[in-house]
């Protein structure tokens, strides 16, 4: 076991490497910025402009979550449009997307009830995209772990237009 011995000795040498490295103990960090979310390869296949507003899509089984963010400042934001899509258990020959849309909360987060989301492609993956006049369109193309995971997370940070 290491005994650190606190004298003046050795706080003035800590004192001189937070000096050194440029940090400081005094002040509160600040946000350096949050970075707007990419568009991914892929994200918007199928995707349906103008997907109704749901409560759950289907018999459900299955959560899709997440959250919407202002780039920069990291502000939630509320009553944000996320629509979104999969390959499902209950997909037809002609229809093999469960599509519907759902609104962020107060604190930017949104959550859809859909039936479990199989694998497509060999990957079982959901499909999400914000796209409004207030911010610029994202899509995103999640991959789930496993195919018998029962929730998927998503989150967007959106850089105004």
């Amino acid at each position: 076991m290491t005994t650190v011995v606190l004298n003046r000795r050795n706080l003035l040498a800590a004192g001189g490497s937070v000096l050194a490295t440029g940090v400081s103990l005094l002040l509160p960090a600040r946000a350096q910025g949050l970075a707007p979310t990419d568009s991914m390869s892929g994200g918007s296949n199928n995707y349906r402009k103008g997907a109704p507003i749901v409560d759950r899509i289907g018999k459900g089984g299955f959560w899709m979550s997440g959250t919407v963010r202002r780039a920069g400042d990291g502000t939630p934001l509320a009553g944000q449009r996320v629509q979104i899509w999969a390959h499902t258990t209950e997909g037809q020959e002609h229809e093999p997307q469960s599509h519907g849309a759902t609104l962020t909360d107060k604190n930017g987060a949104f959550r859809l009830e859909m039936p479990q989301i199989i694998p497509i492609f060999g990957q079982p993956h959901g499909h999400l995209a914000y796209d409004s006049d207030e911010f610029k369109t994202v899509f995103l193309r999640p991959v789930m772990r496993s195919a018998k995971d029962t929730s998927l997370e998503a989150h967007f940070v959106l850089q105004p237009v």
